[in-house]
């Protein structure tokens, strides 16, 4: 077998493969003998019929398309690691240039190169922002929301009252109009005009001074990153019903309160309790913007090369995420598109630059931890294991829960954990770099002595292998789960 090799622009190989003719002509008859196990030949047994009426009874192109394909199944291998490359994904045969000698041309996606730049000189201020106290009141006040007393009351609508409004959505056409809403009681809070609300902001103010049965229709055009995408840069007519109106009491914000929350002594435990649940949020937001700034300067330095395919299947991992929150809302993605006036070819060139920046970002982070040798610990893999499945258990149906036994399943559920685990710490890796932390921490720590590395080593090796390890820890919570459940 002769292969030549020619590197393709677009991070793709052809190889031109040349087979010997005895390679070929064996080939054909194992194929003949496979076709002739499921076709019926007069006067002989299945598949044993001589070569040459097998070939008048199927015919020589049906022998050499199955020739072909077994060819391909069992010579592509070998051409894979002759060529010395690595395949992102399963090449396919683009050209036959002749067919004397037999010659193949196969194009080849290669796995993505990445070539990172200099990612340890990043610098960026890191300076979360304190949480202010008008941020714990809020959080107090939709604890209060909680235990608020709604009654039926025969008046008008107030501020803070609920009113439950029938509402239908129709985008406006050239010709007509388009449903996008359908007429179905929604219960809003009336609140200040300045305020969120839905279907669009204001809306709910509009409503002070209306009583029960009033109705009528408002005209808005949604800007073009409105939160719901069926909605986005619509010029729509919203009808409403005012169905009743309610008056809302909420409790007094005192320590009876606070006790009545949870464990807390007084309205000042409350309170700090809630702050330190904000501080954590607030760092765990700042933390995600700031991640992203340094990723993305870390990803403008490096070089990557990957084929068509892998952006491809980037996007259909997209559309299938617009797809499944879609359906939460009740639309299809015919649907979608018709509100956004676009077929499918114009949407996926659309997704097109995002995916391409998350393509390139997953690229990064996976070279990232190779180059900083990210590892995880076998006890965290284990605890987080451990307590990923325990949730899965309360989540799922009963009859997906017994799943969680299978040792395919919890050997699946672990590599996905530890992907997660090896990110996050990669993650967090690039920002200690960025904000300084990292070499902070590097000139404190002590020099490992050659003693102590010889003595981990042993230790490590006398160690049960890891991997077994998680199998009978995950396997022995997965037994306790289906336990309490069958219980």
């Amino acid at each position: 077998m002769k292969i030549e090799k020619q590197m393709l622009e677009d991070h793709q190989v052809r190889l031109t493969v040349e087979i010997e003719d005895d390679r070929v002509d064996q080939m054909r008859h194992r194929a003949a003998a496979k076709l002739a196990r499921r076709v019926k030949i007069p006067g002989f047994r299945p598949g044993k019929a001589p070569y040459p009426v097998i070939v008048r009874t199927v015919g020589d192109p049906a022998i050499f398309e199955e020739a072909l394909e077994m060819l391909l199944d069992e010579v592509y291998p070998e051409m894979i690691k002759e060529a010395d490359i690595k395949p992102y994904g399963p090449g396919h045969l683009e050209n036959l240039p002749k067919l004397e000698p037999l010659t193949l041309e196969i194009v080849v996606p290669l796995d993505a190169e990445v070539t990172l730049g200099d990612y340890k000189a990043i610098r960026r201020e890191y300076k979360p922002e304190p949480v202010p106290e008008s941020r714990v009141d809020e959080m107090l006040d939709a604890l209060r929301e909680r235990q608020v007393i709604v009654e039926p009351v025969d008046r008008p609508a107030q501020l803070d009252d609920m009113v439950t409004v029938s509402i239908s959505i129709e985008k406006v056409l050239d010709e007509g109009s388009e449903s996008l809403f359908k007429e179905q009681p929604v219960p809003l809070v009336v609140h200040k005009v300045d305020e969120d609300d839905w279907p669009f902001a204001g809306f709910s103010h509009s409503l002070i001074g209306k009583s029960a049965g009033d109705e009528g229709t408002v005209e808005h055009q949604y800007p073009d990153d409105f939160s719901e995408e069926y909605l986005s840069g619509v010029k729509a007519i919203v009808h409403y019903k005012i169905e009743n109106v309610k008056s809302r009491t909420l409790p007094e914000l005192n320590d009876e309160f606070a006790s009545s929350v949870g464990e807390f002594d007084n309205l000042d435990a409350l309170r700090a309790n809630v702050r330190s649940m904000l501080e954590g949020q607030a760092k765990e937001t700042y933390n995600q913007d700031y991640d992203e700034e340094v990723i993305d300067e870390a990803i403008a330095q490096a070089e990557f090369k990957y084929p068509p395919q892998m952006l491809d299947e980037e996007i259909e991992q997209m559309k299938r995420d617009l797809v499944r929150r879609l359906e939460r809302q009740n639309l299809d993605l015919e649907i979608y598109l018709k509100s956004r006036e676009m077929d499918e070819d114009a949407f996926k060139e659309e997704l097109k630059p995002v995916a391409e920046q998350r393509l390139k970002r997953g690229l990064l982070l996976f070279e990232l931890t190779k180059a900083e040798d990210i590892q995880v610990e076998s006890e965290e893999l284990i605890q987080e294991t451990g307590s990923t499945l325990n949730y899965l258990s309360q989540v799922l149906p009963k009859n997906e829960a017994r799943q969680l036994k299978n040792r395919n399943v919890q050997s699946n559920l672990a590599n996905n954990v530890l992907l997660d685990l090896l990110t996050n710490k990669t993650i967090e890796r690039l920002r200690k770099i960025a904000n300084g932390q990292y070499e902070a921490e590097a000139g404190e720590s002590v020099p490992e002595t050659p003693e102590q590395a010889t003595l981990e080593a042993e230790q490590s090796a006398a160690e049960e292998p890891v991997v077994e390890q998680i199998q009978e820890e995950v396997e022995e919570q997965a037994n306790e789960v289906s336990g309490e459940q069958h219980a």
